[in-house]
């Protein structure tokens, strides 16, 4: 079991009809139940709140920081980026999902822009386990299917990932790099594609089982640490 904290800006499923359809309740509140249910310790944090709910103390707390962001990239205080990555190089887990690729916490991890190609396509993905003997990959088929959802393509504009435990293909050919391992100083980031705001991907068994093994994978990272030059450097225009 780990403790797990679950960050989400909580903006659109308030301002937009069709994102509060499929998650009326916010993405944190379906995440977080995903997540108790296979018996860790869950708690939320949002936009919101004072330090965007991310205080030392709440840090100091957590074994692995999962964070869900699309519309408010930018708002997002840079001491409170800061905090979270100096968190992260000491040892806490950082599972970013889908669009939190763009957040300024990854690409401030990643040195890179992290930008990619998109469509909002409501298409189907078959996501492949490339890299079947990673813990993340524990219990899957070599493959599985998210029914609809929006395309994401290369060129990722990230570092070469540590491992790569899955690789996407969608129904107009695209392919992508969906599930990427890190480290950062002591700490574990699994970056992981699927979900979208306006489809119920984290509904998702198959998906729901890999947000499970990423937590754990990610809690663990204390017992693989790496010499601190391996922080990264501020990302490139």
């Amino acid at each position: 079991m780990a403790s797990v904290t679950v960050w989400n800006e909580y903006v659109q499923e308030r301002t937009d009809e069709e994102v509060a359809a499929v998650y009326p309740d916010g993405i944190h509140a379906v995440l977080a139940e995903a997540l108790e249910s296979r018996g860790h310790d869950v708690r939320v944090a949002t936009f919101d709140e004072p330090d965007h709910g991310l205080t030392e103390a709440v840090l100091d707390d957590t074994d692995a920081l999962i964070w869900w962001g699309h519309k408010a990239h930018e708002a997002v205080e840079d001491a409170v980026v800061e905090r979270v990555c100096e968190h992260v190089y000491d040892g806490m887990g950082f599972v970013p999902l889908h669009s939190a690729h763009f957040s300024k916490v990854f690409k401030r991890l990643m040195g890179t822009p992290c930008s990619l190609r998109y469509r909002e396509s409501g298409e189907r993905e078959r996501v492949w386990v490339v890299d079947p003997g990673h813990p993340i990959a524990d219990g899957l088929d070599e493959s599985f299917v998210v029914p609809e959802t929006e395309m994401y393509g290369e060129p990722f504009a990230v570092p070469e990932p540590d491992r790569l435990v899955f690789a996407s293909w969608f129904e107009g050919g695209e392919v992508f790099r969906s599930g990427c391992c890190y480290r950062r100083g002591s700490g574990r980031i699994f970056y992981f594609r699927p979900g979208h705001e306006t489809y119920p991907v984290y509904e998702v068994p198959v998906v729901r089982e890999v947000l499970d093994n990423a937590v754990r994978w990610a809690a663990a990272g204390g017992d693989e640490a790496v010499p601190t030059a391996n922080r990264a450097v501020d990302p490139v225009e």
